[in-house]
């Protein structure tokens, strides 16, 4: 399936496709386009629109993207939920949940927009590591809190 978002790649849209390619659609493909043309061209591509105004998959009631594609796909993953607060935090002005790790995100995210790599892809292929890393430690963080 073809998912579309905007190009130029930060927080929410680097989570997404992570959580999109582990969790729901391992031969997702992901299209970045303008801001203006992210509706458009998953409706000519007949894909699934996402961390855009006005899609289901965007920002809902201050929550960020990743947060809507977990209700979405009923993703209930204590690690995951977890790794949610922390992505929420880096991403949006409001944190609600003021996670330690979110600024570290933020700036782990802005510095890859800084390291001169070709495109949105590369930024994902590169940095889906981080978002491996950082799915360990909620799992790590999750398991000693349940012991």
């Amino acid at each position: 399936m073809k998912w579309i978002t905007r190009e130029h790649v930060k927080v929410d849209r680097v989570a997404c496709p992570w959580l999109i390619k582990r969790f729901i659609d391992p031969q997702a493909e992901f299209l970045f386009v303008p801001a203006d043309r992210v509706v458009a061209v998953a409706e000519r591509e007949r894909g699934t629109p996402f961390d855009v105004p006005g899609v289901a998959l965007g920002h809902h009631d201050g929550r960020c993207s990743f947060e809507a594609i977990l209700a979405r796909y009923n993703l209930e993953d204590p690690a995951l939920r977890l790794l949610a607060q922390i992505v929420h935090g880096a991403d949006v002005a409001e944190d609600l949940y003021g996670r330690p790790e979110a600024p570290g995100l933020r700036a782990v995210a802005e510095g890859f927009r800084h390291l001169g790599l070709r495109d949105d892809h590369d930024i994902l292929r590169k940095e889906f590591i981080v978002y491996d890393a950082l799915y360990a430690y909620c799992k790590q963080q999750v398991a000693q809190e349940t012991a």
